[in-house]
């Protein structure tokens, strides 16, 4: 990613742990997505003859009062199982010596640059600068509405299957690890935690995922967990 690239999520600096939020509860009464619909064919289909259904969140209160800066995520399913029955979805952790988003989880992604065709563009430029995702082993099957931070970046997710044939070379300055978290984890709401901020009058609620790999926990939240969160209702629609 490059200098100009999107921050990830928002807000730039939290002054609290997010980890140390109390959570409010889970939403397991709602109904996971079904195993069929995960898989490569049905998720193409999904996108080439949408649903109807209503997105749970597109915008973030503007908390640095910035002005619209567009950029461009990409969602990236990899096809992995023996039959490419369990795919996961590629997510980064920014390292932790960044002054902003250190530590934080993430799409790869980032802004919008005047030469990019369009918004898959944009994300396929920024998976390979960021993480050395080559775009041979991307097929876009398409995009989510757009998700605006909480610093006024107008956010594209492009979904994309992933061959699991790729090799990563993630970007030291930016990329602590880069891991994969099983799409039938995300896609079930009993691993979305609704947690609450309220302070000085002032109320946040928002989503987190956190998901536990070789003994270390990746706690997904903010405006990922948002557009994970938007996917789920997408696919269970």
């Amino acid at each position: 990613m490059n200098s100009s690239s999107l921050p990830k999520p928002a807000p730039l600096r939290p002054d609290f742990d997010p980890r140390a939020v109390p959570v409010l509860g889970t939403d397991a009464h709602l109904p996971s997505v079904p195993p069929e619909r995960l898989q490569a064919d049905a998720l193409q289909q999904r996108f080439a003859a949408p649903p109807i259904w209503t997105p749970e969140h597109m915008q973030e209160r503007n908390v640095f009062g910035r002005a619209r800066a567009d950029a461009a995520v990409l969602v990236p399913i990899v096809l992995r199982g023996a039959w490419q029955d369990r795919p996961t979805v590629l997510l980064t952790e920014r390292t932790s010596h960044l002054s902003t988003h250190s530590g934080q989880v993430a799409f790869p992604g980032g802004r919008v640059d005047a030469g990019d065709a369009d918004a898959a563009a944009t994300a396929l430029r920024e998976a390979h600068e960021e993480v050395g995702l080559e775009s041979r082993f991307a097929k876009v099957i398409g995009q989510m509405p757009v998700y605006v931070t909480g610093t006024a970046f107008h956010v594209t997710p492009v979904v994309a299957l992933i061959d699991p044939g790729f090799e990563l070379r993630p970007n030291p300055h930016e990329v602590e690890t880069a891991f994969e978290v099983p799409l039938d984890f995300l896609m079930n709401p009993a691993n979305h935690r609704r947690q609450e901020l309220a302070r000085q009058g002032d109320r946040r609620v928002w989503f987190s995922m956190p998901y536990s790999v070789d003994g270390r926990e990746h706690f997904i939240w903010g405006a990922t967990a948002g557009m994970l969160r938007n996917l789920y209702r997408f696919l269970a629609a």
